[in-house]
């Protein structure tokens, strides 16, 4: 019988063979040691990355974040987010990573550092900049900040720091609820928007400087209200559009807005305009579209924009609201009036 292979033969001093077989030992019971340390945490129920040195290379990583689906809108394609100054308001994110001891800064675009000192990030609240402007979120933890790409907080000037009927000297005119008690409210606030920010995307189809009133005022900064119910069923109007041709790959039909948001100063002067506009709510828009894809903007594409509201108000009716078809030529080009008034009205021109 072959004797058994130990790794040790009778003529080598016993001396030798350990010595040959120590760095092997320690590495072994160097294993068995972390892995009792690690058996003992988990039991405990602490997990090894919170104990030194582990958890702080890890804890210093700073995780990569995203905005939550949610936090888009119904349609999924709003892509800023309205509060007044100082207001806490719900940012929801997706966060991947130790959110241990993190913070989250403000960071006014075209800037790179932080408007304010950080808070700390509990949750989905959390407090808007005190200063009008637009904004990104920034996550910050030590030295480390990074800004969390996909969403715009607009931090609005309110409504009471207009005196008589200019705001910061831009003109906007008096609304009919400061003349007559019983209107309805004039908006809470309005985005102020320098030259920089005009090609800011607003949605995934419109951009701020489409709500800008068609004044003859060329002063910066200009202020307009928005509505984000408007953006979001005007997102849904395009949506249903694009859904109708079927195509598997994104469709791009043609579209603009005719006319924003109108001050009541430059509404006053449009012919046949209603006195009391949603425009100057920031809560319509005129909008052409080549809804059937053929290169034109006619009276078709202006009837099968009409349906698709029709099809999104009964589908969302928290987002009913004004419908106005004009297809009778008193406009250079047929367009669609679309509102959010929260309640139905129809009417054709």
């Amino acid at each position: 019988m072959e004797p058994a292979m130990t790794g040790w033969s009778p003529e080598e001093p016993d001396d030798a063979f350990f010595r040959r077989r120590k760095p092997a030992m320690l590495v072994t019971i160097a294993l068995v040691i972390i892995a009792s340390l690690g058996a003992f945490q988990f039991r405990n129920g602490i997990s090894p990355f919170a104990v030194k040195p582990f958890g702080t290379f890890l804890s210093r990583t700073l995780p990569t974040a995203e905005p939550s689906a949610s936090a888009f809108g119904t349609s999924g394609g709003v892509l800023l987010r309205f509060a007044m100054p100082g207001q806490d308001i719900e940012y929801p994110l997706d966060v991947h990573g130790d959110p241990t001891a993190l913070r989250y800064e403000w960071v006014r675009l075209g800037e790179t550092i932080g408007s304010e000192p950080a808070r700390v990030l509990l949750g989905a609240n959390v407090r808007a900049p005190v200063k009008a402007g637009f904004y990104r979120l920034a996550l910050v933890r030590d030295d480390q900040h990074r800004i969390v790409d996909g969403l715009t907080l607009a931090v609005l000037v309110p409504f009471r720091e207009k005196e008589g009927g200019k705001l910061n000297g831009y003109r906007i005119g008096t609304y009919l609820a400061e003349k007559i008690a019983g209107n309805q409210d004039p908006p809470e606030g309005f985005l102020e928007i320098t030259e920089h920010d005009v090609d800011l995307p607003i949605s995934k189809h419109l951009r701020v400087g489409d709500f800008l009133s068609h004044d003859d005022q060329q002063t910066w900064p200009r202020y307009a209200a928005v509505s984000p119910r408007l953006l979001d069923k005007l997102e849904l109007v395009i949506a249903e559009i694009t859904r109708w041709h079927g195509s598997e790959t994104p469709l791009s039909l043609a579209f603009d807005v005719h006319s924003g948001f109108r001050a009541p100063a430059h509404n006053g002067r449009i012919a046949r305009a209603a006195r009391d506009s949603q425009h100057q709510y920031g809560d319509a828009a005129d909008v052409i579209m080549d809804a059937n894809g053929d290169g034109r903007y006619t009276a078709l594409d202006s009837r099968l924009v009409g349906l698709a509201v029709e099809i999104v108000e009964l589908k969302h009716p928290e987002l009913v609201g004004g419908l106005g078809i004009y297809t009778s030529g008193h406009s250079r080009t047929t367009y669609v009036h679309i509102d959010a008034r929260g309640t139905r009205a129809r009417w054709r021109g």
